[in-house]
């Protein structure tokens, strides 16, 4: 899905190689290598391909997987769920309903009250602390 008209080579200007490659190739990053998973500071988690408010800081949680994890987004209107059965495995990817970006993905093992951990690339994420 492609909401915002931008072109590849915009995407591209616009965005780092490494963000790039998650959000507009569905790539994913290194475990506990990304900014986010060990990040504790109140606000909120937006798109970094659009800037779309995605996740709050008082859903978030330390899942032990080295991604960020949250029990649920900011609305669920601002994210798209997909059937993704790349890596010979079937899960559900999570893309920015906005621009389209690639997010991560969703499982059902998360803690209450959903039960669902969204495990999302900090590439795809900017932060905006709360005053």
């Amino acid at each position: 899905m492609e909401n915002m008209p931008k072109t590849e080579h915009e995407w591209r200007q616009a965005l780092t190689p490494e963000q790039f490659h998650v959000l507009r190739q569905k790539g994913t990053e290194p475990a506990f290598s990304g900014k986010f998973h060990d990040h504790h500071a109140t606000g909120t988690y937006v798109c970094a391909g659009c800037k779309t408010p995605l996740f709050h800081s008082s859903a978030k949680f330390d899942s032990g997987t080295g991604w960020p994890s949250f029990f649920q987004p900011v609305n669920q209107d601002n994210i798209d769920l997909r059937e993704d059965t790349s890596w010979f495995m079937v899960r559900t990817e999570v893309l920015c309903k906005v621009c389209g970006g690639h997010l991560g993905h969703v499982f059902p093992d998360g803690p209450p009250p959903t039960g669902l951990r969204y495990c999302i690339n900090s590439l795809s994420l900017d932060f905006r602390p709360e005053p």
